[in-house]
């Protein structure tokens, strides 16, 4: 892996991406925040050597470089999913590539199903804690510890320092932004209502497909981290109703001026 990504790096060195300080991971329905950026280099993840290539529909595809509040972002346009055949170290390839880049920090956004039923649709939620659900670990392979320690401490795997911020800026923005547990599976079907009663019991406040894996290899690489859901759906057991994937974007979409007003007041002050 070590060969890989240092070939990945090169190339995109000599595409003019230039130790970037922030990276970013942008969810389901969430691109908009590129219209915020002033962008010096874009690449389409099928061009860069050793990248995964996104399938799902709504997800573009593209790795952007340029500034964002003054800061040098790196910022994913779309993600990749365990749902998608891909593996574990796949879907966490361009964290490494990024850290070895030069982040120091990796924001994330997701799109979720809220299972705390205070929690409504349309609103944010802040990651303070997750639970791995989706069966292996991204740092499971041979020779991981030569990236990083194998060991990786997950007793903090959020930036309290970050959060606090983020949960600042949300109070003087009037933005409703919930702290909660997230809890990530493999999909890509949706739950059943027996899935969502034993993940109000364990301790999950949202559940999506995303998101922890990322995570788990950003604290490997000993970045600061912060992750932010957007509650797409309400997951009441009692009152289940089909969900549409397009209801779920559009949800996203309603909410994602909130998500940039956040994701642009933080990097103002990293």
């Amino acid at each position: 892996m070590i060969k890989y990504i240092e070939e990945t790096v090169d190339y995109l060195k000599q595409k003019g991406f230039e130790k970037p300080e922030i990276g970013i991971i942008l969810g389901t329905g969430l691109g908009q925040l590129i219209n915020e950026i002033d962008i010096i280099k874009e690449v389409s993840y099928n061009h860069i050597p050793n990248f995964p290539t996104a399938t799902v529909e709504f997800h573009k595809g593209k790795l952007i470089y340029g500034t964002l509040a003054n800061k040098k972002v790196m910022v994913m346009q779309g993600r990749f999913h365990l749902y998608e055949g891909y593996t574990l170290q796949d879907i966490t390839y361009p964290v490494r590539v990024m850290e070895q880049l030069g982040i120091n920090t990796l924001l994330v956004s997701n799109a979720a199903g809220a299972i705390n039923l205070d929690f409504k649709k349309g609103e944010l939620m802040l990651i303070e804690d997750h639970i791995n659900l989706q069966g292996s670990s991204p740092l499971a392979f041979k020779g991981v510890e030569l990236l990083g320690e194998r060991f990786t401490d997950m007793s903090a795997p959020y930036d309290a320092e970050i959060n606090s911020k983020f949960k600042n800026i949300a109070k003087t923005n009037n933005i409703t932004l919930h702290e909660g547990v997230y809890a990530s599976v493999v999909g890509p079907q949706l739950e059943t209502r027996a899935e969502y009663r034993m993940l109000k019991v364990i301790g999950a406040d949202a559940v999506g497909m995303s998101t922890v894996p990322e995570i788990i290899v950003a604290n490997h690489l000993n970045l600061k981290v912060a992750a932010i859901s957007v509650l797409t759906d309400e997951c009441d057991p009692s009152n289940l109703k089909p969900v549409d994937i397009r209801d779920i974007i559009a949800h996203a979409e309603k909410a994602e001026p909130d998500m940039i007003v956040l994701f642009k007041e933080l990097i103002k002050t990293l």
